[in-house]
This record gives C-alpha cells, structure tokens and sequence, in this order.
C-alpha cells in the first residue's frame, strides 16, 4: 500500500481504541519517535541518523497538521469532515497560506540524477542547515503535492464510528480506513436496525 506523508502527518490524531481521540505529538519524545518511524518517507531530508525534536520543533508540525488537516477537510467536502477536529479547523485560505510559508523556508533547487542502469529521478538540493527547518518544510511539500495530485480526489474520511481518520479509497465502493473500521460500522448498523425493529415492535 503505498504511503503519503502528508496523510501520515494528518493521522497522528486518530482513534485511541477506548472511544476517544490520540495524539501521537503530545509530547517532544513522542514527535521525535513519528520522526523516526517516518525516516524512509523523510530519507534525504532529515540526518540519516534521525532528528530529535524540541518544543518548538513540535509546535511548528502541529501547527502545520492543522493546515494539512483543514485542507483535508475541504478536498472531502461536501462530505463530513473528520469529527476529530472539525468543529476548530482554521479556514481554507488561512490554512494554504501556512503550508505556502512553511514550504518556503527551505531553499531547493531540482537536480537530475540518472544512473547508469535505471530511470531518471529528481533530487532536491537545499540551501537550509538547520535540520528542523528542512523537516518542516518537507512536511509542506509533501502536503502541497499530495493536494495538487491525483490521490486528493479518491481522499476520505472514514465514516465508522468513533474513527477520525482520513484515508485513500483504493477502490470503487470503500467506506472505511481499514478493515476493523468496517467490522465496527457494520456492527453499529445491525444494532441500529435491530433497535429499531424493537422500538417498532414495542409502540405496536
């Protein structure tokens, strides 16, 4: 299945599986550790030996989940939003101007490489030192591409009960993020409707 950073960032607020809302960047030791579990989409990005975050370094990814987030939640619409954020999402406009900010901060410039045996690829060659500035600004261009490419238009938000998420529709008929999502929606809909059935027979 492939991955996307940018829908990787936006899952770090996700079901807890106890009927509550998660964040996996509550704390500095929890980013570092997203950092670290992302190191293959960051590779060429960030050190190789990973990154370590600090308070502003985590504020700064929130900061820009929330955009990635808000964004999200217009290229769903006129479907429901993810419940887990959506009564506080900031506004379209607000949102691009922040991941646009956040992308700039980091100087590139495109550079062919094409070895011998194999495809030519584009490398990005940054002007940035600081490492912290480059993560964040990758998290930007990778949210940037994912919304301006073909993956926006199958982007969902999962409807099962309890689940914030935002996923990929891999195909045609996909209502769910994964497969304990459908077990969970399918479980609440017979509930509902033998609920109903009772009701019904209760009143007659």
């Amino acid at each position: 299945m492939e991955r996307w950073l940018a829908l990787e960032l936006a899952s770090t607020i996700r079901h807890d599986g106890d009927g509550g809302v998660a964040d996996d960047l509550t704390t500095v030791q929890e980013t570092t550790r997203w950092i670290q579990e992302h190191r293959d989409l960051l590779a060429g990005h960030v050190p190789a030996g990973g990154l370590t975050a600090d308070e502003p370094l985590r504020l700064e990814i929130i900061e820009l989940r929330q955009a990635v987030r808000a964004l999200f939640a217009r290229a769903v619409s006129p479907a429901p939003p993810s419940p887990a954020d959506a009564h506080r999402l900031m506004n379209a406009d607000q949102a691009t101007a922040r991941l646009n900010v956040a992308a700039a901060r980091e100087p590139v410039t495109p550079q062919l490489d094409w070895p011998a045996e194999g495809a030519p690829t584009t490398q990005l060659l940054s002007a940035e030192n600081d490492p912290s500035v480059r993560l964040v600004a990758t998290l930007a261009r990778a949210a940037i591409d994912f919304l301006t490419g073909p993956q926006r238009l199958d982007l969902r938000s999962c409807t099962a009960p309890r689940c914030v998420r935002y996923f990929v529709k891999s195909h045609g008929r996909q209502e769910w993020c994964k497969p304990s999502c459908g077990n969970r929606a399918r479980a609440a809909r017979h509930y509902s409707r033998h609920r109903t059935a009772a009701d019904g027979s209760a009143l007659s």
